[in-house]
């Protein structure tokens, strides 16, 4: 096992640069969530990484050596893709066997390795079938057998889970958290699923546009968002926005809505800014605001709510016990710790919490 480094890491396209000096250090035996929308550049760096894309510049290291010269097979990486990429016509063993039997390991250890991978994804009684005859959870976890048995230095993911159903991706959620526990391999997880990226990850890294724009445990981006996009991308359902102007310490809306909030930052009077809260944030039954419910959609424990806020479409989460329907007139609340304000030239928070 190691570390990985990425040192001011670029990538330009001819006169187009999609990666703007990276610069990610991953511990030993840790793992990170590279998360954005697409075209974040997520994927370019993960390729980077594998040596499947030539850096435009900066430095690659796994361990103590600077790979950027090396090839995929000698970086010692083992890569888990969208796509299975398993050979039809070879059973499950001989898949996940494939590159030992390239790589010349004698057959006793290869044999073990493979044996050893079954049991821990519970694989055993597949090893004969080809991959037309398991399910989608079984493909994905014979990808994953295939990249264990290499024994590598770092496992990098690109959004595995995308091509299973809804109920199988929170299944295979729990099943790759538990392999990473086992095995304790540095691993690097590309994901647009901000939901996936924050139960499987140590840490998550944002990203925009090829820039970093926060990295950090996963509360602590749900807790403390650097910047307006941050606030947007984390958390599900989304945080509602709601333009203002700066009045002493509150944030008021063209239609009169009045947000305090505890400053972190300076501002004058007048200044620009928008204000966030989260729909579990909202506390119903009481409060300073009313609006109207225009939309319910009922989840079974949890219903979202949308109400007419001053003229503002908003999300509030709230139980599921509670019958609610449209039309209603419902009363919510939302304290001030809850309440986030960011600048609306630059994006950057500047209340407190």
């Amino acid at each position: 096992m190691a570390g990985l480094e990425l040192q001011n890491i670029a990538k330009s396209y001819g006169t187009v640069s999609v990666i703007e000096g990276i610069n990610l250090s991953v511990a030993d035996g840790e793992f990170v969530a590279l998360v954005g929308p697409s075209g974040c550049g997520k994927s370019t760096i993960l390729r980077m990484v594998a040596g499947l894309e030539d850096i435009t510049g900066g430095d690659i290291a796994i361990g103590d050596k600077i790979v950027n010269d090396l090839t995929p097979r000698e970086r010692n990486i083992a890569m888990v893709f969208q796509t299975y990429a398993l050979y039809p016509h070879m059973s499950v063993f001989k898949n996940m066997a494939f590159n030992l039997e390239l790589s010349g390991k004698p057959r006793a250890e290869i044999n073990a390795r493979v044996n050893q991978a079954a049991r821990m994804l519970e694989l055993e009684s597949l090893l004969e079938r080809k991959p037309s005859q398991l399910s989608g959870g079984q493909r994905q976890r014979v990808a994953m057998g295939r990249a264990i048995v290499r024994d590598p230095a770092v496992f990098l993911f690109d959004e595995p889970l995308s091509n299973l159903d809804a109920k199988l991706r929170v299944q295979m959620r729990s099943e790759i958290k538990a392999l990473h526990k086992k095995v304790g391999v540095t691993s690097i997880y590309v994901t647009h699923d901000q939901v996936e990226a924050m139960t499987l990850a140590d840490r998550v890294v944002v990203l925009n546009h090829g820039v970093i724009q926060q990295q950090g445990s996963p509360m602590e981006l749900y807790r403390r968002p650097a910047n307006l996009f941050v606030a947007g991308f984390i958390g599900s359902p989304a945080m509602n926005f709601f333009e203002a102007t700066v009045e002493d310490n509150t944030a008021r809306t063209a239609t009169g809505l009045a947000f305090p909030f505890t400053l972190a930052t300076s501002v004058t009077a007048g200044q620009r800014v928008i204000v966030g809260i989260r729909p579990e944030h909202f506390q119903t039954g009481s409060g300073s605001y009313k609006g109207d419910v225009t939309f319910v959609e009922p989840t079974g424990g949890q219903t979202f709510v949308t109400l007419d806020l001053g003229g503002h479409p908003t999300v509030v989460l709230v139980s599921g016990e509670h019958d609610i329907n449209s039309g209603e007139t419902l009363t919510v609340g939302v304290p001030t710790e809850r309440t986030y304000v960011f600048d609306t030239a630059t994006g950057q928070r500047i209340s407190q919490h």
